[in-house]
């Protein structure tokens, strides 16, 4: 492609300079960079120009060439640097606003794989691609994303894009799974059409969206699933339902939970409680009771007076042990400028009394072990106006510096005037408070 580079035309440097004028008022020295189509021997290609400002003069200067039909870009005077802004350096030294050369730069014209040193660019004249006869149905108006040369391939392979994009559905329409099952399954699109607006509405991920019309499930349901399942992979406080529950074993769990009408949580403390008992989860009245609640709450029970006999000889320790933690993150309460105020748990007892109030398991599951471990701290949030009355429960991790766990009574969700306490103000307030206790 080297010997079919052509200069920067003198209507398109107008055209650039005009548009960056619009898009930046106030200019600087900072880097721009915009593109422009053309044909170059035949072919259709993308040019990258940088634009800079220097001494109240404006500079522009050819970078990058990607054609459409080519494995390979050729690049000038531009490397890649991960510490900018726009991820790229450019070399000025042959327009002489720059005193040295740099080490990528000597303007001449070089090879390099066709993803790289494609920076993000405005591209001034996408009319240009609407006019060319094997594209103007493209549907390329409609087209937001940043590899435009890409989106045109694939349309060149899968002219089917085109409805898939007018339809409205331009997040999924670069998908290759999506786009040879339109091509090969009429029933496939129909079903796309009937169920446009849940597909939307829930930006279902590309697996989920073929799941559903092969097995004709629910789509929001299926979409939930997975969600839920990307969530557990990366959350290192359920370990044991990683170990429960494995493959198709792990739809089935999330299932349960929704029809019990319970939360992970809840089911992480029910599961501890069982293994500290020494019950065989291999049952299935075990692993999954039929009335949860229930079960849940005779065996946190079980599990709280069996740890309270095993523990009687270290009470005191434990106790002396907590009230230490609470007095070195005592600065973390808070009581400022707002109708309710967040106060650390003093004791084991405080932790007791909060959840047989709340019916809840911060009282009698390890809570107290991971405080005064350094874990987790445990913190009431009530109203100003009744401060001994339990509101509001959360656990807040003290080394990812993020909230856990935050619930009212009977582990239900808070208020939304609560969460924007605990979420704009508490936190942001512990989070600086607790660098000045480390």
């Amino acid at each position: 492609m080297i010997k079919y580079v052509k200069k920067l035309p003198k209507y398109m440097i107008e055209r650039i300079r005009k548009t960056d004028l619009k898009k930046y008022e106030a200019q600087d020295g900072h880097v721009r960079f915009y593109a422009y189509f053309a044909i170059w021997s035949k072919e259709l290609v993308k040019v990258t120009v940088a634009v800079k400002n220097h001494k109240k003069k404006w500079y522009c200067k050819q970078v990058a060439v990607h054609g459409i039909d080519s494995e390979k870009c050729v690049i000038r005077d531009i490397e890649y640097n991960s510490y900018l802004t726009m991820g790229y350096s450019v070399g000025w030294y042959d327009l002489g606003i720059q005193k040295c050369q740099k080490w990528f730069e000597d303007s001449n014209w070089y090879t390099a794989p066709d993803r790289a040193y494609d920076p993000l660019a405005y591209i001034v004249n996408n009319e240009f691609v609407t006019k060319m006869p094997e594209y103007r149905y493209s549907a390329y108006e409609l087209y937001q994303g940043y590899d435009a040369l890409q989106y045109l391939r694939l349309y060149r392979q899968y002219p089917q894009m085109e409805l898939l994009m007018k339809l409205g559905f331009a997040r999924i329409a670069q998908s290759k799974m999506i786009l040879k099952l339109t091509s090969k399954d009429k029933a496939f699109c129909k079903w796309l059409i009937r169920n446009k607006q849940q597909i939307l509405d829930s930006h279902c991920y590309i697996d989920v969206i073929i799941r559903a019309y092969r097995t004709g499930r629910n789509i929001q349901s299926l979409q939930a699933y997975r969600q839920a399942k990307l969530a557990l992979r990366t959350d290192s406080h359920k370990e044991e339902i990683k170990e429960l529950f494995k493959g198709k074993d792990l739809e089935r769990f999330f299932d349960y939970i929704a029809n019990q009408n319970t939360n992970i949580n809840s089911y992480c403390d029910y599961i501890k409680a069982c293994k500290h008992l020494g019950l065989d989860l291999t049952q299935e009245k075990n692993l999954l009771p039929h009335d949860f609640k229930r079960w849940h709450d005779i065996r946190t029970d079980e599990y709280a007076t069996k740890k309270a006999l095993e523990d009687e000889e270290k009470r005191k320790e434990l106790y002396a042990k907590f009230a230490e933690i609470a007095m070195k993150y005592i600065l973390l309460e808070h009581a400022k400028k707002s109708a309710f105020v967040c106060i650390i748990a003093k004791s084991p007892a405080d932790l007791i009394r909060e959840g047989e109030i709340l019916h809840h398991c911060v009282g009698r599951m390890n809570y107290d072990q991971k405080f005064i471990r350094e874990e987790s701290l445990i913190f009431f949030v009530r109203n100003k106006d009744n401060p001994d009355v339990p509101l509001v429960t959360l656990e807040y991790s003290v080394k990812n510096k993020k909230i856990l766990q935050c619930y009212g009574d009977h582990d239900t969700k808070p208020s939304e005037n609560i969460l924007h306490y605990v979420n704009k103000i508490w936190l942001p307030y512990a989070k600086k408070t607790i660098k000045q206790i480390a």
